[in-house]
């Protein structure tokens, strides 16, 4: 697909004065470019996101758009004292629209954004607005569960043991009980061990423990679907010669070889589809604000990685599953 026709990354000390200026987010392509049509703006809340390929997926998804239907991308990261919503607002100043919010968890402080700037339209990446009452911000969400599903399917298809777990940091989320679902769907005597971190605790230390104490006790494939968690898992597969599945992004590609020889998959949430999947709604006038657009297994937005080839063996099971799933014929559970 070819590349955007521009696409600029500045911090924020930079940019203060710059983005009043039309000319500051003009085509870099010169005297005889085409007319630009999007001006897509992006902005990252301080410390963003953990997950560094999840966080540039969005900014693919939008060069992706750019390319497809005319138009520029600007990038905005605070930097010193500047905060994410400064940048959004500075965006929406400029004359950006859309204008999307990678990063954050306030969904009110963006609302308030969107409030102030009524005629640009805004989007915040993995965070519900439904009943925010917002009327120009859409949430760009996961059916993660779809994902954890089939997660694990592929676990207790490939267990050896029999016997898989699972870790996260959400207690009320539904990603732990689909996951033990795809798994017993596929193998109903297998074992499924379940450890939620306590809400700030979801460091790699704490899930390099837990994922130990599950090896020891007999899994051979341990899940881990908490933010931050996914390295202390990795670690603790490597150190116990058995298997992990990573979240959000494929850990393999960014993985050390004695990594990616216990890394079986990865469930990816696609930011870079949820993001070109809105800026085209925006586009084509489709778009319905104040309500959530949710990216799952029949759009490609989640989705199993198959990198390294350890799924190979059961493609078609997970076919299967996928399939059941897309038609309706397979409830996944939501909560735990």
């Amino acid at each position: 697909m070819p590349r955007a026709r521009s696409t600029t990354t500045v911090a924020a000390v930079l940019v203060a004065g710059c983005l009043g200026l039309s000319a500051c987010a003009g085509s870099a392509g010169g005297p005889d470019a085409p007319p630009v049509d999007l001006r897509i703006g992006v902005a990252y809340d301080t410390g963003g996101r953990g997950d560094e390929a999840f966080r540039e997926g969005a900014v693919d998804g939008a060069r992706s758009a750019a390319a497809d239907l005319g138009g520029d991308v600007e990038v905005l990261s605070p930097e010193g004292d500047a905060d994410g919503e400064a940048m959004l607002t500075r965006l929406a100043a400029a004359g950006f629209n859309p204008v999307i919010a990678v990063g954050f968890d306030d969904r009110r402080g963006v609302a308030e954004v969107a409030a102030d700037h009524p005629e640009t339209e805004f989007a915040i990446l993995d965070v519900p607005v439904t009943g925010l009452g917002a009327g120009n911000l859409t949430g760009l969400v996961f059916a993660e569960e779809e994902g954890g599903f089939l997660a694990g399917v592929a676990a207790g298809a490939k267990s050896v043991n029999g016997h898989v777990g699972f870790i996260g940091d959400r207690p009320a989320g539904g990603l732990g009980a689909a996951f033990v679902a795809g798994a017993t769907a596929v193998d109903p005597g297998v074992v499924v061990d379940t450890h939620h971190l306590p809400s700030g605790t979801s460091g790699p230390a704490e899930s390099e423990a837990a994922a130990q104490e599950m090896y020891r006790a007999g899994a051979d494939i341990v899940f881990s679907a908490g933010e931050g968690s996914g390295e202390g898992v990795v670690r603790a597969a490597v150190g116990a010669g058995q298997r992990a599945i990573g979240a959000h992004s494929d850990q393999y590609l960014d993985g050390s070889p004695e990594q990616q020889a216990v890394l079986m998959t990865s469930v990816l949430t696609r930011a870079d589809v949820a993001v070109e999947a809105y800026v085209t709604a925006f586009a084509d006038g489709s778009l319905q604000p104040g309500t959530d657009m949710v990216q799952d297994l029949s759009t490609g937005g989640v989705e199993l990685s198959h990198s390294g080839g350890a799924l190979d063996d059961i493609r078609t099971v997970l076919d299967h599953y996928r399939q059941q799933i897309a038609a309706g014929g397979i409830e996944v559970p939501d909560v735990p």
